[in-house]
């Protein structure tokens, strides 16, 4: 790319801002095949074609770029354009004294390049406010610390949606979620309308989705939270964001609070040789145990691929005292993952049937990189030969040949802790599935 001119460079900066604009993309592959880069313009059209397979604009210009006779409808409208009335000549005076029109480059991205610094307030008059007042030492006054954190409001992702994994439906119905929809019932029972759940398993393999699939079957807004929203690099003020955390989901209840990683927020404090931390790990405990009913209306969900590090503390009843092992998908929700992630791409005689068999034991993860890999192998093939085809059952299946497991780490050291560290039976299921599939 050293040999292309500024305005393409500047071009090739807008689309990697806006990948799926074909009409920017397209424009930037009219500028490549005018400066004779031929390929570069075969290139960017055959991505343009992945976003919309029917673009007419798209199709006439892979058929120029390759050297191909136009199509008769592109023809026929150059011939219906009148001819441009010849320029007059500039005055020398007025020619630019470089090769390249600096001002013509900057009004052709104006509108796709956003500017890079918000430009200063105008200068205060005899009616201007005073100018807001600097923030102290440790970042506080920040008036955007009200919003720190986002709660999204309750959606319309259920059970229903998440493909497949019948067992853990059953389990979570059966264990969080029945309780939970019979209010009445519960309190006839002396059921509070709180909770707290484990989920734990490989990397990759859908917990996030499966917490906000239980939001949406409570009806309940979603609030996640990592280490990073609540670490901090002064003292107390973890303790403080961990806190406001757990009263934001208070307001917003009813509300599933989820905890990603947990094994960060809440490690071992044996382990630990920082004071801070174990601080921060106290504080979790209070808030879960929400005194005199505070947690009423929020249930709290955590996920982590360590359950191991995670503080004993936390797993008491009354806490996370519920686990649920997230294994990689079965075969129906393979087949679901993989509707899904070839939904929008030019696919055709793709037997998801034998596609299936042939991915067992890749997580969720893997089967979007399948489908994606298997997208590249289509793409590069159509920019080598000039013949712009669908992603096929070749391309797939050689994907899914390449594409080794990622759960396998995990399961290689989960075996050694269920074996030989499973207290109170913590570990039962996952050395029931090791069984299953003679890992053990």
């Amino acid at each position: 790319m050293s040999n292309e001119s500024p305005l393409i460079q500047s071009m090739r900066t807008a689309v990697a801002a806006a990948p799926a604009d074909v009409p920017l993309r397209l424009h930037l592959a009219e500028l490549l095949l005018g400066e004779g880069l031929g390929e570069a313009a075969v290139a960017e059209a055959a991505v343009a074609l992945q976003h919309a397979p029917g673009d007419a604009a798209a199709r006439a210009l892979m058929m120029r770029a390759m050297g191909l006779p136009a199509p008769a409808d592109d023809k026929a409208e150059k011939a219906e354009e009148p001819p441009k009335a010849e320029e007059p000549e500039q005055p020398a005076a007025h020619r630019p004294s470089t090769g390249f029109d600096w001002a013509a480059a900057e009004n052709e991205v104006a509108g796709a390049v956003p500017p890079r610094f918000v430009a200063p307030a105008p200068a205060a008059g005899p009616g201007a406010t005073a100018p807001e007042a600097p923030l102290a030492a440790d970042g506080s006054g920040d008036p955007g610390d009200a919003a720190a954190w986002e709660v999204d409001a309750p959606g319309t992702i259920t059970l229903a949606d998440v493909g497949g994994m019948e067992e853990i439906k059953e389990r979570l119905e059966a264990a969080f979620l029945a309780p939970m929809r019979n209010p009445e019932l519960g309190r006839l029972y002396g059921k509070s309308l709180r909770g707290g759940l484990l989920m734990y398993g490989p990397p990759g393999c859908g917990k996030t989705f499966i917490a906000r699939a239980v939001a949406g079957e409570l009806g309940a807004s979603f609030m996640s939270v990592s280490i990073n929203d609540v670490l901090d690099m002064w003292m107390g003020n973890s303790e403080r964001n961990m806190h406001e955390v757990f009263e934001t989901a208070r307001r917003q209840a009813p509300c599933v609070l989820f905890l990603d990683e947990v094994d960060a927020l809440g490690a071992k404090r044996s382990r630990m040789q920082h004071g801070g931390m174990r601080n921060t790990v106290n504080q979790l405990l209070t808030e879960l145990d929400g005194v005199g009913g505070a947690n009423e209306g929020v249930f709290v969900l955590a996920a982590t691929n360590v359950p191991w590090d995670v503080d004993i503390a936390l797993r008491r009843p009354g806490r996370l005292d519920r686990t649920l092992l997230v294994l990689p998908p079965d075969a129906p929700a393979r087949e679901a993952i993989l509707r899904y992630h070839l939904r929008d791409r030019p696919i055709e005689s793709v037997d998801l049937g034998k596609l299936v068999k042939v991915t067992e034991d890749l997580s969720g993860a893997d089967l979007a990189h399948v489908c994606e890999s298997a997208s590249e192998r289509a793409l590069l093939d159509s920019t080598r030969t000039g013949v712009v085809r669908m992603i096929n059952m070749k391309d797939l299946l050689g994907a899914a040949k390449e594409v080794r497991p990622s759960t396998d780490p995990w399961f290689a050291s989960a075996r050694n802790v269920a074996m030989f560290a499973n207290e109170g039976g913590m570990y039962d299921e996952l050395l029931a599935y090791l069984k299953r599939k003679r890992k053990l």
